[in-house]
């Protein structure tokens, strides 16, 4: 083959795409590709005015609380009417079942809204009980609001009263922990419960995240300082939505939390017997629940819905493994495994 020949041969060929490095290829699977299909409303949609039949009672009602309506749309997604207003700090009040004001993240938020000079994150308003108004996302900025000493406050207020049972998910002004999660949803779980009580548990998935955080909300009401976090592993293996009306189910739960507590208890007591045998770690608890839990080699398969074991079944099994664990076979290899692994995962 001629010079010319192996030139046009070479350029036909096609040519082998370089090896990608791992870095490469973890960039390639967080790259963000736009849908193909457009969806919501066009822009002449969106526009509605505040005569419209949709937001006429809502209007009446920001009206009787003292507020003015200043503006309504329709949400470009899912096309649900939204009207902008002006409302009175007095004539708003959160949720009832939201996490616990933070005096700390309230006064850091204050500092942060009067150096801005402007509060630009209007409060999602909806419609609460006896004919108040709620907002389930905003309890920081409303309490921030009331430092600052303003008189008005701006909200989107919506006719959908099911946003006060969403609040995971609308939440975004400070992030939640375990303990915050947990209580919030324990709390709707009551609410939804006294509202209907023949609704099974698993319809509100959606508004309870996870139902770990149902067991353990109960436990955190009673004692704030547990540390769910080192049975999180062991309960999203065997906690799931029961199929049974809510307020059967929840005292189900109000067991299994109680059984749970009586295994931290347990778990308590073992670590104080390790810590007096002179085993130091801030890893010992973790390794004491880790070698209890009845289903820690359990890998579930991916999209198995199923638990590895009914969740009353692994609380006996694991308390009873707490009676049985003998201190005296626990080493400081063993909590150097544990402590190896724990910042590997890191």
């Amino acid at each position: 083959m001629g010079p010319r020949a192996c030139t046009l041969a070479c350029v036909a060929a096609p040519r082998k795409s370089p090896a990608r490095t791992p870095a490469a290829r973890k960039r390639a699977r967080g790259k963000l590709t736009p849908a193909r299909e457009r969806r919501g409303l066009a822009a002449a949609e969106v526009a509605l005015p505040l005569d419209a039949p949709e937001i006429a009672s809502l209007v009446a009602d920001v009206s009787k609380a003292g507020g003015t309506a200043i503006g309504a749309y329709r949400d470009p997604l899912g096309g649900r009417p939204l009207l902008l207003a002006s409302l009175p700090l007095a004539a708003v009040q959160p949720t009832p079942f939201q996490r616990d004001l933070s005096p700390t993240h309230t006064q850091r938020l204050a500092r942060k809204i009067d150096e801005a000079a402007a509060f630009l994150d209007p409060l999602i308003v909806v419609r609460g009980a006896r004919g108040g108004l709620w907002t389930p996302n905003g309890r920081h900025r409303l309490a921030a609001g009331k430092v600052l000493g303003l008189r008005q406050i701006t909200a989107l207020v919506s006719p959908d009263e099911s946003l006060a049972f969403r609040i995971l998910a609308l939440n975004t002004e400070k992030a939640h922990n375990l303990k915050d999660k947990s209580l919030e949803v324990i709390r709707m779980a009551r609410a939804l419960a006294k509202a209907d009580a023949t609704r099974r548990e698993s319809s509100f998935a959606a508004e309870f995240e996870a139902p770990e955080l149902l067991t353990l909300g109960i436990i955190y009401e009673k004692s704030p300082r547990f540390g769910g976090g080192a049975y999180s592993p062991f309960l999203k293996k065997v906690d799931r939505f029961a199929e049974r009306p809510l307020a059967t189910s929840l005292r189900d739960r109000q067991a299994h939390a109680a059984r749970l507590q009586g295994i931290e208890a347990d778990v308590r007591r073992i670590v104080a017997a390790l810590t007096a045998r002179g085993l130091r770690s801030p890893y010992l608890r973790n390794y004491v629940i880790a070698r209890i839990n009845p289903v820690r080699f359990h890998k579930a398969k991916k999209g198995d819905t199923v638990p590895a074991m009914p969740i009353a079944q692994a609380l006996v099994r694991m308390a009873a493994a707490a009676r049985r664990f003998d201190t005296s076979k626990v080493s400081n290899a063993d909590l150097a495994w544990v402590a190896a692994g724990a910042e590997a995962a890191d």
